[in-house]
């Protein structure tokens, strides 16, 4: 069998890091081609010099190794010997290379929830138009493809599980005094500072929802979020008849990450955690509170508003974040400061990656300025 050629976009942070050990455990089926890393240029080297990809890029400063190529990385992304692409890059910086992905045909292994939310119909058509494959690196995405793997019928409702975050049992006065430290402090899954403060707040879960409305096509009143504090069920699906899939394991993401790379096969990985049910025990579910985590409110009506909301409200967001844990506002200032760009917000035309990217500026630039009078 003849590895497959994976390049990895974001390849120092924390899922680029997760697919890279995949990677180690499977030099047989996946073979690492492509590095670009952010300005963590001393993790960047260490990695190239393990992997010896042939294509690298590091925002920091310009990596050695061997005979690599520097490249761009739109051009990485669609080099004729890639044929996985993982974009793991934050924020806006993925969408430029996911599209340039798609437009070539390429497997792309999604892990950038801003690419699908702010201009997730876009990108999609792009990959239907080039014969280019998403695969959801998200566990929830992911469990509610396998889930739907081989069903012929379109899924009745789509119930995306989260953790409810360090603060679920928290009284609201609690919340608004809470530290980065704190907020830092995923009682389950090991991830990047921005998705970690929005699994807090419950904007994740928010942007969640609207990422499966446009992976699957259900309307938003099908699609529910559940809180699961034990992060075992990852997300389900409910069909006509009433019978209900779920996808269930251990909180790890290299489990989503190697279902993405492996599909339509799943590879033997000894380093994955199996499930203990004896320790395990017991599985709760409860509905999210509205009224203490309002930023996952503002993400489903967004979703619903369409037009360049989404981009709005994921702009805004990473905005108040970066404020947050620089210690400039309080946690609980980030849904003030996403609610008042939202409302702020007047759409002009149909969505377009122009569109997008004008709203996204002027979307961080209005959090900035209301900031200022909190």
């Amino acid at each position: 069998m003849t590895p497959k050629n994976l390049a990895v976009l974001g390849s120092t942070g924390s899922i680029g890091q997760q697919a890279l050990d995949v990677a180690r455990r499977h030099p047989s089926k996946v073979s690492v081609v492509g590095l670009a890393a952010g300005e963590n240029f001393t993790l960047a080297q260490k990695q190239a010099d393990e992997f010896q990809p042939r294509f690298i890029s590091c925002a920091a400063k310009q990596l050695t190794c061997g005979n690599s190529v520097c490249l761009p990385l739109e051009t990485m992304a669609t080099h004729p010997d890639v044929d996985i692409v993982i974009v793991a890059l934050p924020g806006g910086a993925g969408l430029g290379p996911a599209l340039a992905a798609a437009r070539a045909g390429k497997i792309i292994a999604l892990a950038n929830k801003e690419c699908l939310v702010a201009a997730g119909e876009i990108l999609l058509a792009e990959a239907r138009k080039h014969g280019a494959q998403v695969r959801p690196v998200d566990s929830e995405h992911s469990a509610i493809w396998q889930c739907l793997t081989g069903e012929p019928s379109q899924p009745e409702k789509l119930l995306l599980t989260a953790s409810g975050g360090p603060f679920r049992e928290y009284p609201a006065e609690r919340i608004a005094a809470v530290t980065p430290e704190q907020a830092l402090a995923h009682p389950s899954w090991k991830m990047g500072k921005k998705v970690t403060i929005d699994s807090a707040t419950l904007m994740n879960k928010g942007l969640e929802v609207i990422e499966a409305h446009r992976l699957y096509g259900l309307p938003y009143e099908r699609i529910e979020v559940v809180i699961h504090p034990q992060s075992i069920i990852h997300s389900m699906v409910e069909f006509a008849d009433g019978a209900i899939k779920a996808q269930l394991s251990p909180p790890d993401m290299r489990l989503p990450i190697q279902y993405a790379l492996s599909y339509p096969e799943r590879w033997d990985n000894a380093d994955l955690p199996r499930a203990d049910w004896a320790k395990i025990s017991r599985l709760d579910f409860s509905e999210p509170d509205f009224s203490k985590f309002p930023c996952l409110r503002l993400a489903i009506e967004a979703g619903k508003r369409e037009s360049t909301f989404p981009a709005v409200l994921s702009a805004a967001d990473e905005a108040a974040v970066n404020l947050f844990l620089a210690r400039r506002i309080a946690f609980t200032d980030i849904a003030l400061l996403v609610a008042g760009a939202l409302d702020g917000h007047n759409p002009e035309g149909e969505p377009s990656l122009e569109n997008i990217a004008a709203a996204e500026v002027w979307a961080r630039q209005k959090v900035l300025e209301l900031a200022r009078s909190l």
